[in-house]
């Protein structure tokens, strides 16, 4: 009898927690979600405007002070992207690894202190890598071979003499602050895989894989894509490869983001069935 309420007490104790973990992880993703959609506003407004103009005019010219505000709101969007997804990364491996510690560790406090470390390393980061643009010397001519102010097509027209010092300074910055948070996205997977395949129901298998496949499947496009363009040497792919990927991150994850992280919303999947039975 003692061991039958005992197993009871335990039980109610566990629903419990779940359903606190649960009603948190649903705050703390909308949270998070939010703080990546003006992420992906900033990063729109700075790339896609100037794309639409040049490609009804079939090319066009940017200011010296426009180029360089522009690359620096790209990088501001961008880098902050990179944090959010790497702390939101860390709130699934929470809430599918360590579901009964995820309501007292994942609280607003830790929220708003990840999202400001997020948008501060992305600040920072971007006005040390405009410091450095600024400080090179552009001799011409001035045609940029890109639908946008990126890093490669400035560091192409620069004609100063320690130019190489500054991509050597530029790549020993950048790398802590994205291979690091690559790392700790892959590690975070790993172990939220293996955790899945530990749930013995099925049932239990398919709510923790899509508590988490939204936020995989934008990773993968999004780091996927960066990686390719700032971590392979420029002479290993074709320019024009570059322009396609940089499609991928500038326009095409802004684009898709809110689709695919609305599909997680019961009411709007039924919406969308509905419509396309029609």
């Amino acid at each position: 009898m003692v061991l039958e309420t005992s197993k009871e007490a335990t039980r109610s104790v566990l629903t419990t927690a779940m359903t606190q973990a649960r009603k948190v992880a649903k705050e703390a993703i909308t949270n998070a979600e939010g703080k990546l959609s003006l992420a992906d506003v900033l990063l729109s407004t700075s790339i896609t405007p100037n794309l639409l103009r040049l490609l009804l005019n079939g090319g066009g010219t940017i200011s010296a002070t426009g180029c360089i505000t522009q690359f620096y709101f790209f990088w501001v969007s961008g880098a902050s992207e990179f944090y959010l997804l790497t702390a939101m990364a860390y709130d699934r491996y929470l809430a599918i690894c360590s579901p009964l510690h995820y309501a007292s560790i994942m609280g607003f406090r830790l929220c708003l202190y990840m999202s400001l470390c997020s948008w501060g390393l992305a600040i920072v980061i971007s006005m040390i890598m405009n410091l450095l643009i600024l400080n090179l010397q552009f001799c011409g001519p001035f045609f940029i071979d890109h639908y946008f102010c990126d890093l490669s097509p400035l560091l192409e027209l620069s004609c100063t003499d320690y130019k190489l010092v500054v991509k050597l300074t530029l790549m020993i910055l950048t790398i802590p602050f994205t291979i690091f948070p690559f790392c700790f996205i892959i590690y975070t997977y790993v172990s939220i895989g293996l955790a899945i395949l530990r749930i013995s129901s099925t049932e239990g298998r398919h709510k923790a894989f899509s508590t988490c496949s939204s936020h995989l499947i934008v990773v993968c496009m999004y780091y996927g894509s960066l990686l390719i363009v700032y971590m392979v040497p420029s002479k290993g792919h074709h320019f024009n490869i570059d322009k396609i990927l940089s499609l991928l991150y500038t326009v095409g994850t802004p684009f898709f983001n809110p689709v695919i992280y609305s599909l997680r919303n019961k009411d709007i999947k039924v919406v969308l069935l509905k419509h396309l039975r029609n």
